[in-house]
């Protein structure tokens, strides 16, 4: 079947993360209806899974964000820290 092709080889993308640094975020009249607040700072990070990536990257700039680094989350490196 065609479907079940797809879905098998899109299955094991799907569980892969990556990390997504952001700067940029603030307040304003469109994250204030968010579910979650957003804090000022010089770096945040977010975890996104492989198939979110596109919408997470369109949300982000609509929200007025930038990405300056994505890289893979490997279960060897799982620790996230900001720097200052």
């Amino acid at each position: 079947m065609l479907g079940s092709y797809a879905t098998s080889a899109s299955s094991s993308s799907d569980s892969r993360m990556f990390v997504y640094e952001l700067t940029g975020l603030s307040e304003n009249e469109v994250t204030a209806n968010h579910q979650s607040p957003i804090r000022k700072s010089h770096s945040q990070f977010i975890q996104v899974p492989f198939h979110r990536m596109s919408e997470e990257m369109q949300r982000i700039t609509m929200l007025g964000g930038t990405i300056v680094n994505i890289r893979p989350l490997d279960s060897s490196s799982e620790e996230v820290t900001a720097e200052d």
